[in-house]
């Protein structure tokens, strides 16, 4: 039942990030400002949702789940409502924070109680909490399009605004937090017994190794999320139809509904395996694949089959970093703390939320995405490679010394993994 609260909550506050891309033409169409300034929109609302979790976490840990859902329902709401009245891109701006306060509460906390509830199968758990965020918007990207198109972008962003903010209202209601004999730990991933408190998790440099790759992996898949309408707009295929399985439709919101299916797919997936073969080994076959689609894309992206199958490939391959991320900070640090520790490493996104308007600028400058999607790919590959020869290792000698303090304490610190 918490899972399928989580998920419910998750996917009502999904479009306020990957449904932005089909009012950007739109609100530039209306009142002529310039796409940058438009997409600063998108960086705020991604700052703010990100660089508040770590106090949204102390929240979440004091009062408890169904409060703070609760409380990002209304915000969730009002922030379209405000832009739906937008008239100036400062009130633009408003709504933008109000959103990422509204989502950052509501994905904080689900993400949070997958992490509390199901130790022993933490990936599947937070990738299907966090699948619903990612592929939530696949069912109503269609109607979306649909009423921008006849009712205009301002009235869309008002009904689905209003739609939204209670949906997760009143699954706030169902919410709460789990009790310690309710959970068991995993027996084939390492994890800390010991509870570590913030200020100890932000002194050991694992916690740093993961901010970095936190922040390399996220910046290619959500400068695609800002800019995948204004990508296939330059590259010419924005409008060019695609047949498939029987379907025809523009290749733009064809890629849009198969991206986000990819991305929720993603999550749940990488999740399972990781709590089979380890996160830092799903972390270096996941973020390969990220990498390596993304410089196909800026190579084949002309074609519209291509361009529909990479961008496919790029969701399913950088999804899993919400779900990869958030157990292997529980898996390190405990789980007493992980609102709030989870909480600064999720601040990743926010860094990288700053590269979406120097994507526009770079593009402006060379003429080419090409560009700025071959930097989001090499980011992409250095991460794949930090997984295997820099977090692993450390992995193993953290987990190494916080089983030799147990012993000497004489207290069980660690679920022993097979093979180490």
């Amino acid at each position: 039942m918490q899972i399928v609260v989580g998920i419910v909550c998750m996917v009502a506050a999904a479009n306020i990030q990957y449904a932005w891309t089909l009012f950007v033409p739109e609100i530039q169409a209306t009142h002529g400002w310039t796409r940058a300034s438009i997409q600063t929109a998108f960086t705020v609302f991604v700052v703010v949702q990100t660089w508040l979790t770590p106090i949204e976490g102390y929240f979440i840990d004091r009062y408890g789940p169904r409060a703070i859902v609760a409380f990002g329902g209304v915000m969730t709401g009002l922030s379209w409502i405000i832009d739906s009245y937008a008239g100036s891109l400062g009130m633009l701006y408003v709504g933008s924070a109000i959103g990422g306060i509204g989502v950052g509460c509501v994905y904080a906390t689900c993400v949070n109680s997958a992490l509390k509830w199901f130790p022993d199968k933490r990936g599947l758990a937070v990738g299907l909490t966090a699948g619903g965020y990612g592929a939530g918007s696949a069912v109503t990207i269609l109607p979306i399009a649909n009423m921008i198109h006849s009712s205009g972008y301002q009235a869309t962003f008002f009904w689905f605004g209003l739609l939204q903010g209670t949906i997760i209202l009143i699954a706030a209601f169902f919410l709460r937090a789990p009790q310690k004999d309710q959970v068991k730990a995993s027996t084939k991933v390492l994890q800390s017994r010991r509870d570590y408190t913030l200020k100890e998790a932000l002194q050991t440099p694992v916690f740093w190794v993961m901010m970095l790759m936190f922040i390399c992996t996220v910046s290619g898949g959500l400068m695609a999320v800002a800019q995948l309408g204004v990508i296939a707009h330059d590259l010419g295929v924005k409008e060019a139809p695609i047949s498939l399985f029987g379907i025809t439709m523009a290749a733009l919101p064809f890629a849009l509904m198969l991206d986000r299916v990819m991305n929720g797919i993603s999550r749940p997936l990488f999740g399972f395996v990781s709590d089979h073969i380890g996160r830092e080994a799903t972390m270096f076959i996941a973020f390969t694949f990220e990498g390596l689609g993304i410089l196909m894309l800026s190579r084949f992206g002309h074609d519209p089959i291509m361009f529909l199958i990479l961008s496919g490939l790029v969701f399913l391959a950088w999804g899993e970093v919400y779900s990869l991320f958030s157990a292997t900070s529980a898996d390190t640090f405990g789980t007493k703390h992980a609102a709030k520790i989870y909480g600064v490493l999720y601040c990743a996104k926010g860094v990288a939320a700053l590269l979406v308007p120097l994507g526009n600028l770079l593009m402006e400058a060379t003429g080419t995405w090409a560009t700025v999607l071959y930097i989001c790919a090499t980011m992409d590959l250095i991460a794949a490679f930090c997984a295997i020869a820099v977090l692993r290792p450390m992995l193993r000698k953290h987990h190494a010394r916080n089983a030799e303090l147990a012993a000497q304490q004489g207290a069980g610190g660690l679920a022993v993994q097979p093979g180490h």
